[in-house]
């Protein structure tokens, strides 16, 4: 049977009557097309469905009606809950740090924007989130960034931050210099997996200083990291951002003068809807007020275009 068809037999059945029906359609149709798509209708069903004067629906009608009325009745309510499902969500991956203590100020900023945006949050590290946008799993990161952007995604630079390296309380280890002139450093190594940029910035650093420090221990956030070095199990590698927020009184942080500075960036794949350049508007912003000596001067790319 035609859906229109029997979307018309609806409404002539509910409001009782072809004339009736044609004052209620939500659409213009004239009362003889319904006329006759109602005559097609019965006999497409191979039945009389209603009585035309007076008005009444025959057995087979009102199992007809029966059987289509909560259908049509429910449309309503179906737009209603698709439209609440369709609101924009954001699935934001990075640092359990950068998701605790940052991403929270920034969608404050957001929410003005898009009121009724859905977060999700995905703690993980540099390579885990580049993963994760790549297969479409997240829609934004705030992670580390090589000097060159992961292939088949789009980061903006929010904030250049130097490394620290972090010691025991009871080392007796005052200064990077002094410890990295032993040239082959024997205490174990603790950092983020060695495909990290942070990793890969100080590896390079101290290739260039001639230094072999091999990475002993392998954590898979910063957290576990300050919290091996202050277990007494080596000295790790932070950038110095995190400090304030991993404060830890068993741990000493030394800074890494001349090494490179670790790029944080945001990072997305492909043209980011609405609701997520808002939130890379935002978080640049907010990098730009909370980390201003470490501030990068890049724009978004939408931005950057539109500048004069």
């Amino acid at each position: 049977m035609n859906v229109h068809h029997l979307e018309l037999f609806y409404y002539v059945a509910k409001h009782g009557g072809i004339s009736a029906a044609v004052r209620k359609i939500p659409y213009g149709i004239q009362q003889p097309a319904v006329s006759g798509q109602m005559g097609k209708l019965e006999e497409e069903a191979g039945a009389k469905l209603f009585e035309r004067t007076p008005f009444r629906l025959t057995p087979e009608g009102e199992m007809l009606f029966a059987h289509i009325q909560p259908f049509f009745e429910n449309l309503g309510t179906l737009a209603k809950e698709l439209r609440a499902e369709s609101r924009p969500a954001l699935r934001f991956g990075g640092s359990e740090v950068v998701l605790r203590d940052h991403v929270p100020a920034v969608m404050l900023q957001v929410r003005k924007r898009f009121p009724q945006l859905r977060l999700s949050l995905h703690t993980g590290h540099q390579e885990q989130v580049e993963g994760w946008l790549r297969a479409g799993e997240i829609d934004l990161a705030v992670t580390s960034a090589g000097a060159r952007p992961a292939v088949k995604l789009r980061h903006l630079p929010l904030a250049r931050i130097p490394l620290v390296l972090l010691v025991p309380r009871s080392s007796p280890w005052k200064n990077v210099d002094d410890l990295l002139a032993r040239k082959k450093i024997p205490e174990p190594l603790v950092g983020q997996p060695v495909t990290t940029s942070v990793m890969q910035n100080f590896q390079r650093d101290l290739k260039r200083r001639r230094v072999t420090w091999p990475q002993a221990f392998e954590a898979t956030s910063v957290e576990l990291v300050v919290r091996y070095v202050a277990n007494g199990d080596g000295f790790g590698v932070v950038n110095r951002a995190v400090l304030a927020h991993l404060k830890n009184r068993d741990v000493r942080a030394l800074p890494l003068d001349g090494f490179e500075p670790i790029m944080m960036a945001a990072v997305w794949s492909g043209e980011p809807a609405p609701h997520v350049r808002a939130a890379i508007e935002e978080l640049k912003s907010y990098s730009d007020a909370t980390y201003p000596e470490w501030k990068c001067a890049d724009q978004p790319p939408w931005l950057a275009e539109a500048a004069p």
